[in-house]
């Protein structure tokens, strides 16, 4: 990161006047009051932080002890939590089909957020994917910066923040992503650190993603390649993130609440945790159990939006910023953004009724994921673009 960069992003510290007399790990920041926090040049220490191309993974191995203003998030509305509530677990090796159907309909229903255990992917595989991504995140910056991009039709990209130019407040975590279906990227193109497991962890999770989608079409009451027929299952991108350890993780956010937008979302995260559903005005977490996935319902599936017309439930969520670190994590989002299709989504004409009339207007995939890229997670539900 150069002198240039870290002036602007550290602009009330004395110390850069003299910078070649002190290390990196001395370089300290006094935490903004609220006036300063308004009166800042916001813009110019965002692309400060962006043309270091070398994220939040950076200014940590740069030696901050206090992180700068871009990523100071505002208090959260609600700040209650809960400790008792437990979030479902649904067992795929369990010989009751019928059991798991309804345990799927209710967790789907009720919370739009459940752990999935017995899944048919290999431990093996779930902890050599997290280590690929971990090995990713760890190489020289400058093998990053080779994919180091913000345009949100690449294939394979490198960078902190999607929306860190639109988000109220830019979040402690860089990510690294990939499209891996319908149309994947070659396999040289992929970074060699982490090619083979992300490509075989994607093979298996599109092979689980079908079985999913066939147990949501069953609880909605419908024929099992419902979903399926529907492309639900065609899309896939590959997300692994790495939370940095935050030196002052009470001002920052890994993740901002928000939705996903696509259709379903399958995760992996390891062992430190953090991550939290909003239930009843209370975050609950959603802790890590040893060889689960976490699965929860999208927008695009809503609550399952468009498809389900509110039968279903995408839940906002978030991840809180740690001292403890790196936390990584794999996400892989079921949607058809950047596959060439015009196929338009709505309510489900069966769940459709003079008693339950559509509650959102009829879209692409392509449109909403624009619109949605456009807002970034700041914290304002995007499904109300689409209510009738």
């Amino acid at each position: 990161m150069s002198i240039k960069h870290i002036n602007i992003l550290y602009p009330q510290c004395t110390v850069y006047n003299h910078l070649h007399k002190y290390n990196m790990a001395d370089v300290t920041a006094t935490v903004p009051t609220p006036s300063l926090l308004s009166a800042y040049d916001r813009l110019a220490e965002l692309k400060a932080f962006d043309e270091t191309k070398s994220g939040v993974k950076g200014l940590v191995d740069a030696g901050i002890r206090q992180i700068p203003r871009i990523f100071i998030h505002p208090p959260e509305t609600s700040t209650k939590t809960s400790t008792t509530f437990e979030i479902p677990v649904v067992d795929l090796e369990s010989i009751d089909k019928a059991s798991t159907v309804e345990k799927v309909r209710a967790a789907a229903e009720n919370l739009g957020f459940f752990q999935l255990v017995n899944h048919g992917i290999p431990v093996s595989v779930m902890d050599e994917v997290l280590q690929g991504v971990r090995r990713f995140h760890e190489q020289d910056v400058e093998m990053k910066k080779r994919l180091y991009t913000r345009d949100p039709t690449s294939k394979v990209v490198y960078n902190s923040n999607f929306d860190l130019y639109s988000a109220p407040a830019a979040s402690w975590r860089d990510t690294f992503f990939t499209s891996m279906a319908p149309s994947p990227p070659s396999p040289e193109e992929l970074p060699d650190v982490c090619r083979d497991i992300q490509i075989e962890y994607s093979n298996q999770v599109r092979k689980l993603g079908g079985l999913l989608f066939q147990l949501i079409s069953q609880a909605l009451g419908l024929n099992a390649n419902y979903l399926g027929d529907l492309d639900c299952d065609k899309g896939l991108s590959f997300l692994g993130h790495c939370y940095p350890a935050c030196p002052q993780p009470d001002l920052t956010m890994g993740t901002t609440k928000h939705t996903d937008s696509g259709f379903l979302t399958v995760l992996l995260q390891d062992q430190i945790g953090g991550l939290q559903i909003l239930h009843q005005d209370q975050w609950v977490d959603v802790p890590p159990i040893p060889g689960a996935l976490v699965i929860n319902i999208g927008d695009l599936l809503q609550a399952s939006l468009m498809i389900s017309n509110d039968k279903l439930k995408s839940v906002e969520h978030r991840v809180v910023a740690n001292e403890k670190g790196p936390r990584v994590s794999v996400a892989c989002f079921f949607s058809t953004a950047l596959a060439p299709s015009t196929k338009v989504y709505g309510p489900i004409k069966e769940l459709v009724s003079d008693d339950n009339p559509p509650r959102y207007r009829e879209t692409t995939v392509q449109e909403y994921t624009q619109y949605s890229l456009s807002k970034g997670l700041h914290g304002v539900p995007r499904l109300l673009h689409l209510k009738l």
